[in-house]
């Protein structure tokens, strides 16, 4: 579990000192691989000299690239300068023994997938966090009775626990795929030029693996295929997938129109510079906006996935782009989203409020059955109540004084249900007698480890 005061920041895990820290590693640990082996030259010392002297300067290393324009030899140029600074005059190089027998995929590939095993830690627990946050407001709001909408037009009854829970399911899917991404994506290889280990024993893979936690590609080429990070992505758009959906939820209750829910808003801020009043959804539209960058960048991982033959470089641009704006956005959407659905504000007057605006058209449903129920075919108990409820729809859109459903079926010589089975009917909690059901399935559901 990582703490959430202490996370290392998103942004940080693809800074170029991070990845450069990880070359660096992998470097070393090829070198003591190499000398537990005893195979080349290397000795035990000469690793152990590697692994204290070891050091960069990323400004350096940026005043070689513009040399060499590589970025590899001239990371490995700046590296090799600190581990043979020290060296007496005259004495062999411990440097000649980095990158030994690898190629620059080797380093950068595995480093790449190390990153984004870090960066897909983060979200696991970004989810974790607020699917927790769901499934508890779920049970606060159990029973806080609202309208259902299909079609954005009123439905049937339901409560606002409902959503929260949903939401909880939909984060919980998202959590297991997350979690096989990141089994997926977490492998590493050192093979050589085209993945053929032509000058690098497979035990120098194998150790360097290990000692960071990843798998090894059982057939890398000369790069890691781009099938892990393409599913990674389809999952990060996935999870962005489900923000939006929450957000775009709190959104529409938000609007004045309805009114039933509404993001946070605090102290001192501002809705509007040109209206006072303004109190808008804001970090739920941004979160809905991040959304599209997400869900576009899967489309540039599933588009390296074909490279030439056994490598090219068409994937490695856009990835330093689209990997980490990807996590980047889908991490904020989410601190968001914790905020927000943690203080989510509910009206539930409001809700009650919306629920009976149509005169109880929400409870025609129930109508169609019971008349069904007294002996009548559906095709009549149909027409009685699209009879009566088209009435009742014109009054409440002309905004008319008149009966409401309930009042119009129970003047009309037609229906065969009594005053008592309408009070019946008409009960919001008539439609939730098996809502237990929905919310004993949620006891089960868990975001712990």
């Amino acid at each position: 579990m990582i703490d959430r005061y202490t996370r290392p920041e998103m942004g940080h895990i693809f800074s170029l000192e991070n990845k450069y820290a990880i070359w660096q590693e992998i470097e070393v640990l090829a070198c003591e691989a190499h000398a537990e082996m005893g195979v080349i030259g290397i000795t035990r010392e000469e690793a152990a000299w590697i692994r204290e002297h070891a050091r960069f300067d990323r400004a350096e290393v940026d005043e070689i690239e513009a040399v060499t324009n590589h970025d590899v030899i001239a990371f490995l140029t700046n590296m090799g300068s600190y581990s043979d600074a020290e060296v007496p005059e005259g004495e062999p190089k411990p440097s000649r023994w980095v990158h030994y027998g690898m190629t620059s995929s080797d380093l950068g590939d595995t480093a790449l997938c190390y990153q984004l095993a870090q960066a897909t830690d983060l979200i696991i627990e970004d989810v974790r966090e607020l699917g927790a946050i769901c499934l508890r407001r779920a049970f606060e709001e159990r029973e806080t009775l609202c309208v259902g909408r299909t079609h954005g037009i009123h439905a049937e009854p339901m409560t606002f626990g409902m959503k929260f829970g949903s939401w909880a399911w939909e984060l919980r899917r998202d959590l297991d795929r997350l979690i096989d991404a990141r089994k997926q994506v977490a492998v590493g290889a050192i093979s050589g030029a085209v993945g053929t280990y032509s000058s690098i024993d497979p035990f120098v893979e194998s150790y360097v693996c290990e000692h960071l936690g990843l798998g090894g590609d059982p057939l890398s080429t000369q790069v890691i295929s781009r099938d892990h990070h393409a599913y990674l992505a389809g999952v990060l758009a996935t999870t962005a997938a489900s923000c939006e959906r929450i957000a775009l939820e709190v959104r529409n209750h938000q609007k004045t129109d309805t009114l039933e829910a509404e993001e946070p808003f605090r102290r001192g801020q501002k809705g509007s510079s040109a209206m006072p009043h303004k109190r808008n959804p804001i970090t739920v539209e941004k979160v809905c906006g991040l959304s599209r960058v997400v869900k576009a960048n899967a489309q540039v991982a599933f588009d390296n996935v074909a490279l030439w033959h056994e490598r090219d470089i068409s994937h490695s641009s856009n990835e330093r782009v689209a990997l980490a704006d990807s996590f980047i956005a889908l991490d904020h959407m989410l601190r968001c989203l914790i905020r927000i659905i943690d203080g989510l504000v509910l009206y539930p007057a409001r809700m009650l409020a919306n629920l009976n605006a149509t005169r109880g058209l929400i409870y025609s449903s129930k109508v169609l059955l019971a008349l069904v129920d007294t002996g009548i075919t559906r095709e009549q108990a149909y027409a009685i109540v699209q009879r009566n409820s088209m009435q009742v729809w014109d009054d409440v859109q002309q905004a008319r004084e008149g009966l409401d459903l309930r009042g119009r079926l129970e003047a009309d010589p037609e229906c065969t249900l009594t005053a008592e089975q309408l009070d019946a009917i008409f009960d919001p909690w008539s439609f939730l007698g098996r809502i237990d059901a929905v919310f004993e399935r949620l006891e089960d559901l868990s975001f712990d480890e």
